[in-house]
């Protein structure tokens, strides 16, 4: 069975058909990049990695991904085990738990930026900058008095 693919505006969104196969077109190209990088470049040193991740890889992690954010924990799982093995790349932190590796890297975890993006989407509804989205539609103002006078309050 083919599943069918859901279209928006920057392209094709992953889609889960029945069998459990995940089509998330970006995952396959992003880890021969992440390949790539590991076996061409021998001074792994933080900041050309770092580089190279921002400028190869995370844009395709980030493809579509205002419009999608994964329901399940294994799509999630999916595309930050990319950013895990972007930070086993480095030989004094391969041992560290993948959490600490961050702490040392500095990168945002994917969810943390799926987050952000949503917050950005938000605002822009909020204060109009998205025309086609009417601020009714998912949002009211609270109307119990307890956001002590602030200026979108109505």
């Amino acid at each position: 069975m083919v599943p069918k693919a859901i279209m928006y505006q920057s392209g094709t969104l992953p889609t889960r058909s029945n069998d459990g196969r995940h089509h998330f077109k970006p995952y396959i190209p992003t880890t021969h990049i992440l390949h790539v990088i590991n076996r061409s470049i021998k001074n792994k040193d933080r900041d050309i990695l770092l580089s190279l991740y921002k400028s190869l890889v995370r844009p395709h992690l980030s493809y579509c991904i205002s419009a999608w954010s994964p329901h399940y924990v294994k799509d999630k799982e999916l595309i930050e085990r990319i950013q895990h093995r972007f930070t086993r790349m480095f030989p004094e932190l391969r041992k560290l738990p993948y959490l600490r590796r961050l702490d040392y890297l500095k990168p945002w975890t994917l969810e943390e930026r799926r987050a952000r993006a949503d917050l950005i989407e938000v605002y822009k509804i909020i204060h109009g900058i998205i025309s086609s989205v009417s601020f009714d539609t998912f949002f009211e103002f609270n109307s119990y008095g307890t956001t002590r006078g602030h200026s979108l309050k109505r």
